[in-house]
């Protein structure tokens, strides 16, 4: 049976007293062996989850650092045959879920459930559409989960209680709170209903949960903006997880040759930013 990583991680930052930190690279950026190279340093660093972004032509939810990401990833020639070789790399090397991050347009060229099998052969263990609406995400998410692959949908700030109730019936990986509406990047501080904002996510998911396994609750993750300890700090006190994207890739691409060095140093500051409490992490045991 194949392992469920992702419920592992969640359930072993629970009994660590910390939040799940799940950090974001753009797949092939600056090259596919960096790539692999960054997230085994995320894994040293006390990485949990990592979501592991397609490189797309016209990344509408994302701000100028994953922009200029996806575009270096492209220029490359990273095609999605490529993401499936990386993964399987940082499978090998690495106990991290993986989160397969995406426009819902490279996963349609070639057959979404051809793709969605050859994620899941590659090591995927989710996967997050970024611009699929929970309305229109119910035929989709059974797709993946045939692959035998979670999903991932998210709720922003503005979302109805009725969104956020599709989104937390659909999501049986975590359910993604977006700190604010926009798109990604780095910001200053976390708005100040993001609180509220993850009660009503936490109170649809406590809804649907009769529509998973009895007694499952669905893991709460909260990331966009969130780029300091600081921030990181404040965000897990709130969530069961938290994602930091921009801030990492920034860190990679100030450093040039040293990438390696600066995101790992960056990654263990927010590693550290998500216990809540002063108890030393458990020992992770390779999967």
């Amino acid at each position: 049976m194949t392992p469920d990583r992702i419920a592992a991680a969640f359930d072993r930052a629970r009994r660590d007293g910390r939040a799940a930190f799940i950090p974001f690279l753009t797949a092939g950026d600056p090259s596919p062996q960096a790539t692999v190279d960054l997230a085994v340093a995320l894994d040293r660093a006390g990485a949990d989850v990592l979501e592991l972004g397609v490189p797309f032509s016209d990344p509408i939810a994302d701000g100028p650092v994953l922009q200029r990401s996806a575009a270096r990833a492209l220029a490359r020639g990273t095609t999605l045959s490529d993401v499936w070789r990386i993964a399987a790399r940082i499978r090998r090397k690495t106990s991290l879920g993986l989160v397969l991050f995406s426009y819902l347009n490279p996963l349609l060229r070639g057959g979404l459930a051809r793709n969605a099998e050859k994620a899941r052969k590659a090591g995927f263990d989710a996967v997050l559409v970024t611009d699929l609406p929970p309305e229109e995400g119910a035929d989709v998410e059974r797709l993946f989960r045939r692959a035998g692959l979670k999903t991932v949908f998210l709720v922003s700030p503005t979302s109805p209680p009725s969104r956020m109730d599709r989104a937390a019936r659909l999501s049986t990986a975590f359910l993604y709170v977006v700190t604010r509406t926009g798109t990604t990047g780095v910001r200053d501080s976390l708005p100040a209903d993001l609180g509220a904002t993850i009660s009503r996510a936490r109170r649809a998911a406590r809804r649907t949960r009769r529509v998973r396994a009895p007694g499952a609750s669905l893991p709460i993750a909260v990331g966009f903006g969130i780029s300091s300890p600081a921030a990181t700090r404040s965000a897990a006190t709130l969530a069961d997880g938290v994602v930091v994207g921009s801030a990492l890739v920034a860190a990679a691409e100030r450093a040039g040759a040293g990438a390696v060095g600066a995101v790992e140093k960056l990654a263990r500051s927010l590693a550290r930013a998500c216990r809540r409490s002063g108890r030393p992490p458990g020992r992770r045991v390779a999967r």
